[in-house]
């Protein structure tokens, strides 16, 4: 199978799973035991990952919250905050098109008493600034806003939306879970308050994510979502999964080193996958411009075939038609619609994701399939 799906997840780099290793059995202790060798091996451990999380986002060890994912951490972001805050207003800002962990948590939020105002988006999947700004109230309270789409990888002006939460004195949350080792990300350039990333998206494992918080004075007050120990300074308690902070740390630190070769690599492989598809199929619609987006993102839409029977005939590609984390559900695409398509380009519309270990070969054999299971359905 060619895998093309790197936006839903990503493969474990080999030299993850060897920085792993050694903590599932021979460094197994508890990174909370602070009595023997054993727990300080693993404190260690934790301690080193933090630092080259913090490394990679120009950020401090303190300033990083391991939890189990990104889902997790827009979580304790958008209801911690507002729950440790609704003294102070009960108004918060996000968009349409932001991942189903942000906007869940908004709902359930305004079932709690809360006001959220969802800003649109143009047909690029970009906010207004001027909205945003014309959004804000006396009561708002936090803002918060994807760095990159996960289904079209549109790439928002975090710096100027930073700016302006800053002039108003309001608290700016990012889920960062897709940008995360495909763009820079220097919080010390930026007016982020708080950054969600997760452990899978960038070759590293499954269910450890991070929570970025930034340290100011006064400092940020969050609610906890789970209670019993106070590990991670009060906010996240829970044994530390030692091996996957490991992994998320070493998965981190690699980000950093091939940054600029992997942005290559996968402008190159996105180049010669849709200029192969636009020969022929020259009707293929991008969702999207090519401009302002994730390096290794493709929205397409193929006029008169219909997604899910071409994902169908395609049993040799791993493709999927939007979020993983919304393919249970047989509503078209939340983002999508925000971006004002018809229903018909919507149900006809694919999402590839590029990764590391994609080949050229990979690339043209994938286009082959594709066109080859078009001419079928058309046919």
């Amino acid at each position: 199978m060619i895998y093309l799906d790197n936006n839903a997840t990503t493969p474990l780099d080999p030299a993850v799973l060897e920085s792993m290793l050694p903590y599932f059995k021979q460094y197994f202790g508890n990174a909370a035991s602070h009595s023997h060798a054993l727990g300080w091996q693993a404190k260690a451990a934790v301690d080193h990952a933090r630092k080259q999380i913090a490394e990679a986002l120009c950020a401090t060890a303190e300033e990083i919250i391991f939890t189990s994912g990104a889902t997790e951490s827009n979580n304790l972001a958008v209801l911690g905050y507002a729950r440790a805050n609704r003294d102070f207003g009960r108004h918060l800002i996000t968009v349409a098109t932001e991942h189903k962990a942000i906007l869940d948590p908004c709902q359930q939020l305004e079932q709690e008493g809360f006001e959220v105002t969802y800003l649109p988006v143009n047909s690029a999947g970009l906010i207004d600034l001027k909205e945003l700004q014309a959004a804000i109230r006396t009561e708002t309270i936090l803002i918060s806003i994807m760095a990159a789409n996960n289904e079209i990888g549109t790439l928002q002006a975090l710096a100027s939306i930073g700016k302006i939460a800053k002039t108003h004195h309001i608290c700016f949350h990012s889920d960062a879970a897709q940008a995360f080792g495909k763009i820079s990300l220097d919080l010390q350039k930026t007016n982020i308050d708080m950054l969600s990333l997760s452990g899978h998206k960038i070759y590293g494992p499954k269910g450890v994510g991070v929570l970025y918080i930034r340290q100011k004075k006064p400092k940020l007050q969050l609610q906890p979502l789970l209670f019993g120990g106070g590990h991670e300074r009060g906010l996240r308690s829970g044994t530390l999964h030692v091996p996957e902070i490991v992994g998320f740390g070493k998965a981190a630190e690699i980000a950093m080193e091939r940054f600029e070769k992997d942005q290559q690599h996968l402008e190159n492989v996105r180049k010669t996958f849709l200029s192969t598809l636009q020969k022929e199929i020259p009707e293929l619609e991008i969702n999207s411009p090519l401009e302002n987006r994730l390096c290794n993102n493709l929205n397409l839409s193929f006029p008169g075939v219909s997604g899910e029977a071409l994902m169908m005939e395609l049993r040799d590609l791993a493709i999927s038609s939007g979020s993983a984390c919304s393919s249970a559900s047989p509503e078209p695409s939340h983002v999508l619609k925000a971006l004002g398509f018809s229903k018909k380009r919507i149900k006809s519309s694919i999402r590839f994701g590029f990764g590391r270990f994609n080949t050229e070969a990979e690339i043209l054999k994938a286009t082959d399939l594709i066109i080859k299971a078009i001419d079928k359905l058309k046919s």
